[in-house]
């Protein structure tokens, strides 16, 4: 069965549904696009003053409030636990290639 051979009033409501799916897509994609703006900043900021790219007593309190987040809003814990995780990791790679090439402006 594909989507052509179901009721038109499904058909309508998927498609209502995947267009607010598609929405809430872009709004975390610009989302992750604005947080990884702010960790570049960061990035930079560690780099001139020689912090060492990686804070793993931040990163611990950040998951635990994500876990407490994804609890309130009833997600599975977990879930953001490991969505955060691939965030940190992107940033401590970010934050490594600066701290290699500090010179490159924030804005770059």
């Amino acid at each position: 069965m594909t989507t052509r051979d179901i009721d038109e009033n499904v058909r309508a409501e998927l498609s209502r549904l995947r267009e607010s799916i598609d929405n809430i897509d872009a709004a975390v994609v610009h989302m992750l696009a604005e947080r990884f703006k702010c960790t570049q900043q960061v990035g930079h900021l560690k780099a001139q003053h020689h912090l060492p790219p990686a804070d793993p007593e931040r990163e611990s309190r950040q998951i635990e409030r994500l876990r407490q987040l994804a609890e309130s809003a009833k997600l599975d814990p977990a879930f953001a636990e490991k969505l955060l995780n691939f965030i940190i990791a992107e940033v401590i790679r970010h934050h490594e290639t600066i701290a290699a090439n500090p010179q490159v402006s924030p804005d770059a």
